[in-house]
């Protein structure tokens, strides 16, 4: 029941995205007009707040970079077997096979387990699949969908992408202590309720988007088929690399619980999103869509 109080709402506001498109109560132009503004201003907003308010310790220094390093190795092993998994798809699954939904699936199933005193566990996570797909993402795909231009065109591509302003920005502010002396004046209440109104709505619409894109086609099947199955071996290697890296952590059951449950948890919602640039047909954010909720 625990896990169906979890997922319903998921898979409700996907079913109303699939709905409003069938019944023409949204249109194209109007889904296009909702995800410019996620994408564009919500989301980095969010990402600017977590990075922000996040106090990363020594300790899970080489969790996190582990983490960032299997998610990269996803993204390689997704171009190298790309011939493999299907040409037709071959320019955005390589994105599809990294990153976890932690915020939305595995941590309040997680939570749900353990309580509420264990969420670090998954969020520690969440910041390497932070930097891989508000960072490293958009660098790519602002790398990919630049063509020929000249590095210097390529490089203002990239530092003007809003994830990446926010990012930065907000690592500077951390580093700098701004996050602890903001919350020992008045204005932290009006920063902290701004950011929620801002951020609330993101969830709701970015599962909204993906179930408005959500057609199933028989011919997609295969090649969907294949990429689940390379992705849950590639987040099986990850776990044991876990047991390999950090056994003393792993027989902890809590923390095993938490690396069981997020690594077997879809791609993040956000993916789909972050690499539309690189759609080259409808096709493209149809299959994504297909894929971001389909493990």
């Amino acid at each position: 029941m625990t896990a169906l109080s979890t997922l319903f709402p998921v898979f409700f506001m996907i079913g109303l995205g699939a709905l409003a498109r069938i019944k023409g109560w949204v249109t194209p132009e109007q889904k296009e007009g909702a995800n410019y503004i996620i994408f564009n201003i919500l989301f980095p907003i969010m990402i600017f707040n977590v990075l922000f308010t996040t106090q990363i310790e020594l300790s899970v220094i080489w969790i996190i970079l582990y983490v960032f390093i299997v998610f990269v190795l996803g993204m390689v092993i997704g171009k190298w077997i790309s011939p493999l998994t299907g040409k037709r798809f071959a320019h955005i699954s390589p994105y599809l096979l990294t990153t976890c939904e932690g915020g939305n699936v595995a941590l309040p199933l997680y939570t749900s387990i353990v309580g509420l005193s264990y969420a670090s566990n998954t969020v520690i996570f969440d910041i390497a699949g932070t930097l891989i797909a508000f960072v490293v993402m958009p660098i790519m795909v602002a790398k990919a969908s630049a063509g020929k231009t000249s590095m210097r065109q390529l490089l203002k591509t990239i530092f003007t992408n809003s994830f990446v302003t926010a990012v930065i920005l907000a690592l500077i502010l951390n580093m700098m202590g701004c996050y602890e002396y903001l919350s020992h004046t008045a204005l932290f209440d009006i920063y902290t309720n701004t950011v929620n109104q801002a951020t609330g709505p993101i969830v709701g619409m970015i599962l909204f988007i993906i179930g408005y894109n959500l057609k199933i086609k028989k011919e997609t099947l295969p090649i969907l088929l294949k990429l689940l199955c390379v992705r849950v071996i590639v987040f099986a290697l990850i776990i044991v690399g876990f047991f390999v890296l950090f056994p003393q952590l792993m027989a902890e059951k809590v923390y095993m619980i938490a690396v069981l449950i997020y690594f077997m948890c879809p791609t993040g919602f956000a993916v789909p999103m972050i690499i539309s640039p690189l759609n080259q047909t409808q096709e493209d954010g149809d299959f994504q869509s297909l894929l971001s909720h389909s493990i």
